[in-house]
Formats: structure tokens, C-alpha cells, sequence
């Protein structure tokens, strides 16, 4: 079997996608042996989190989004972004790693790596898996990041639209990865990101950082 030179890192947002994905470029040295990464975050702008320490700070076109949308309008809307402005440009990204050797290996990571999409693609270098998590771990974490507690109820509204998308955005990933027969962890089973290098099952994605 090929050795794979990419690892696709999908799920919602904090499940430490980014902590990890920087932890996998890392180790041993990686990130000095020409790795690359790539937050899909980075490739087309949306509305992002709804919180800022100030409320004033939060850009209008963000507080309108999640203030006037339902949140199944939010989970659309974010799915066909994710579908029409960014998978595109992850295509491009993985057929020029695919034609330009060497040329090292390749952590992406983002929200916008769906298992429909992710699973159709015809690369025999790429490997996959979802970090996921239980709803009430990521409302910990969110509100955690988000210091819910002390914000005005209008603030905590916009965290709460955000939270109950990434719900629905969650479960639907569990319920894809499981369909499509793909490689998913529980990032609850550890405690730190380096713990995760030696837990996660890479080995079923024939990946060895």
C-alpha cells in the first residue's frame, strides 16, 4: 500500500484541529523538514465565531449573520460555503502536492473537510480522519472560549447560534463517518495533543507522522 504524504484532519470547530495538526507537524521536527500546513479557515472568508472581548469589536455583517439566520438557515448556509468557495480550492491544493515531487508531506485541517466530499476523492496519497466529540464537551469548550459567562444576553444569544450549529454540524459528521466506513477519535479519550499522536488511529490511514 502507498504511504500516504497527507493527513486531512475534519470535524467541527474545537475539537483541536489546529492544535493537533500543528502537533502532528511537530513532531520530530517536521516542521523543519519542509511540512506544511494548512488551515482551511484560511482559504475563503465566513462568518466566523461570534464573540470578541467586546461586543462593539464583533464585525456587523457577523452579528447580523447569526442574529437574523435560524439555525438549520445556518447550517446550510455554512455547508454550501464550505462546498462552493472551499473544497475547490482544497482540490487544487491536493493535485498540486499530487504533481509537484518531492514535495514534502501535508497536514490540512478544517471544518470544511466533509466526509461526502473528502470520501469521492481520487488520491492515493491522502489520508483521513474526523476529530469528534460529545455536544456537551464542545458547549464546555465554547463557553470556555468564548467567556460566556460573563457576556450581556444578546452576546450569549449569538454564542448559543453558534454552539446549536456546530451541534447539528457535529452529529451529521458522526453520522457520514460512520456511513462512509472513515476513520474517526474521540479527541475526549485524551488530555493533551501529544497524547493524541500516539492514540489516534493512524495506522488505519496508513499515516506515520
Amino acid at each position: 500500500m502507498k504511504s500516504k504524504t497527507v493527513l486531512l484532519i475534519g470535524g467541527v470547530s474545537h475539537t483541536g484541529k489546529s492544535t493537533i495538526a500543528q502537533s502532528v507537524a511537530d513532531y520530530v521536527g517536521y516542521r523543519f523538514l519542509g511540512y506544511n500546513y494548512i488551515s482551511t479557515d484560511k482559504l475563503a472568508r465566513h462568518p466566523g465565531r461570534p464573540w470578541q472581548p467586546q461586543l462593539t469589536d464583533i464585525p456587523k455583517h457577523v452579528i447580523e449573520h447569526y442574529q437574523l439566520l435560524t439555525t438549520d438557515e445556518l447550517v446550510e448556509n455554512v455547508l454550501n460555503h464550505y462546498s462552493t468557495n472551499v473544497w475547490p480550492r482544497i482540490e487544487d491544493i491536493l493535485t498540486d502536492h499530487t504533481t509537484n515531487i518531492p514535495s514534502g508531506k501535508m497536514a490540512i485541517e478544517g471544518s470544511a473537510l466533509l466526509p461526502e466530499l473528502v470520501a469521492n476523492l481520487k488520491f492515493d496519497n491522502v489520508a483521513s480522519i474526523w476529530l469528534t466529540a460529545s455536544n456537551e464537551f464542545l458547549r464546555q469548550r465554547i463557553y470556555q472560549s468564548s467567556q460566556y459567562a460573563t457576556k450581556s444576553s444578546f452576546e450569549q444569544m449569538l454564542i448559543d447560534k453558534f454552539f446549536q450549529r456546530n451541534c447539528l454540524l457535529n452529529d451529521r459528521i458522526i453520522n457520514d463517518v460512520d456511513r462512509l466506513g472513515l476513520v474517526s477519535f474521540n479527541v475526549e479519550q485524551v488530555s493533551t495533543p501529544g497524547e493524541w499522536i500516539h492514540k489516534a488511529p493512524l495506522a488505519a490511514v496508513n499515516f506515520q507522522p
